[in-house]
Formats: C-alpha cells, sequence, structure tokens
C-alpha cells in the first residue's frame, strides 16, 4: 500500500533528509516545498517557526524504518512525522513506487 508522510523540517535541513531517506531507499520521491510558517504549543506556550516541508511517498511496509531514519537526524526534538494512506493512484506511478522504494 502507497502512502504519502508530512515532515516539517527548518529549511536548511530538508535536502540533507530527503538524499540520506532517499540513499537508503525508503521512499521513492520527496516533494520539497518551501516557505511553511508553522504556529504551535511547545513546553507551554505559542510558538512559531518557519519550516519547510517534506512530502514523502513511500510504502506502508517502509514507514517504521522511514520513521527512525528521521528521528536519528532531524533537529526537533519531536519531530512531525504523519503518514496517510493514498487510496486512489495512477497505477503506473505505484509500480514505479513499489520498484524504487525497497529497503
Amino acid at each position: 500500500m502507497a502512502i504519502m508522510v508530512l515532515v516539517t523540517i527548518p529549511k536548511n535541513k530538508a535536502a540533507s533528509l530527503a538524499k540520506i531517506i532517499l540513499a537508503k531507499r525508503v521512499c521513492a520521491c520527496v516533494n520539497i516545498v518551501k516557505g511553511i510558517e508553522s504556529f504551535f504549543w511547545w513546553q507551554g506556550k505559542i510558538d512559531s517557526a518557519k519550516e519547510t516541508l517534506l512530502i514523502i511517498k513511500t510504502k506502508n511496509s517502509l514507514f517504521t524504518k522511514l520513521k527512525k531514519i528521521i528521528k536519528t537526524v532531524h533537529p526537533y526534538e519531536v519531530p512531525e512525522i504523519i503518514a496517510f494512506k493514498i487510496d486512489k493512484i495512477n497505477k503506473d506511478y505505484l509500480k514505479w513506487l513499489d520498484k524504487e522504494a525497497h529497503a
């Protein structure tokens, strides 16, 4: 099953993380969306950060490995790692994703 994983990260770390997870073959594709401004609760107060959003396409069977790698290299104490099942997908894209993500 294909999934999409969202991860926010400081902009200067985004490309590095994308390359690491691609090299380890735990995903087939990473989109980097710059210019995200996040507001959130942290340590009892509202905080904010300028971030970059990674949209990671992978397989459900690789999520645990992907999450472990992200948590190891991500600079945040509590990184955002949110996965969604992809219910509808181009079959050719799914074949490609399945071939390329195979850690």
